[in-house]
């Protein structure tokens, strides 16, 4: 069976993708208190880096030009995505945090009808506001707007922009080889970054077992998955379906963390949840293509 024609699957690999990223948050919580975040980062992309070329050594050999400067400016998104986040939750809340980073879901029709020319149907429009207006209510609080909403705010562009540069660049590339340059890429940012103020690495069991987890699962396995799905589904599709990561944070939150399952957090949640639904119902209904 041809796993890329198989919807619902694919939907299931984006879903476990957010759920990675989600849990991650439990992760690295209190390794933060720590280990500085691009530390953090940069030895969480160099072990990921390197756990692909360790299983698929072969991968070298796939890395020609086209792979060389898309990948890297793939991964120069990426890496500067995290680098603006982190320096933005810095200098504000958590919740903030993940309702602006969230707007990457909006960003990416945007870039893709105005950059690449991509047609956006009216339902994904919908879908993208319903996805909006569920991240408002399940994370904002405040409508106070500073550097470090800012900061966030650039992060969630940069996020947009490479979620739409893979869905146009991928599907004429390696899947492998363009996410271990991307990946890659992320390290070298992301570990000139934590030079400010000095590199560090985990200081105890805790904190290599945080950045192990996080590299393994929700960096190496979680970005093959998205590199290999933006080949075949449109940018518009997998960034709300990407926007399920903050309802799983939240929902693990509660689970493991024990925090207040609040009436806003269930309204948000399920008009988030909603939208999922909905754009995968359409895009089912749709010939995948690239």
């Amino acid at each position: 069976m041809n796993l890329a024609k198989n919807k619902p699957a694919v939907a299931g690999l984006l879903l476990c993708v957010a759920a990675m990223w989600g849990g991650s948050f439990i992760l690295m919580k209190d390794s933060l208190h720590r280990q500085d975040v691009n530390s953090f980062l940069a030895c969480r992309f160099a072990i990921a880096t390197l756990v692909l070329i360790i299983l698929k050594p072969s991968v070298l050999k796939k890395i020609n030009r086209a792979v060389l400067i898309k990948g890297g400016i793939i991964g120069t998104l990426l890496g500067s995505g995290y680098i603006f986040q982190s320096f933005g939750l810095t200098m504000t809340t958590v919740a903030k945090t993940g309702f602006i980073t969230g707007l990457y879901a909006v960003f990416v029709p945007l870039i893709a009808a105005s950059i690449f020319k991509r047609r956006v149907t009216t339902f994904q429009w919908l879908a993208v506001a319903t996805a909006g207006i569920g991240l408002f209510i399940l994370s904002f609080k405040g409508l106070s707007f500073g550097t470090g909403e800012f900061l966030v705010l650039v992060s969630a562009l940069l996020f947009a922009l490479h979620i739409v540069s893979l869905g146009e660049w991928s599907s004429s590339l390696d899947t492998y080889a363009l996410t271990v340059i991307q990946l890659g890429t992320s390290t070298i940012l992301t570990g000139l970054a934590s030079l400010k103020s000095g590199f560090h690495l985990p200081p105890d069991g805790n904190g290599w077992r945080a950045v192990l987890l996080t590299a393994i699962f929700a960096t190496a396995f979680a970005f093959i998955i998205q590199t290999w799905t933006q080949s075949f589904i449109p940018s518009t599709t997998i960034a709300v379906i990407l926007t399920m990561e903050y309802i799983f944070a939240a929902g693990f939150a509660v689970i493991f963390s024990h925090e207040v399952l609040t009436a806003r957090t269930l309204i948000g949640g399920a008009l988030a949840i909603t939208a999922m639904y909905a754009i995968i119902w359409a895009t089912g209904r749709e010939k995948i293509t690239a």
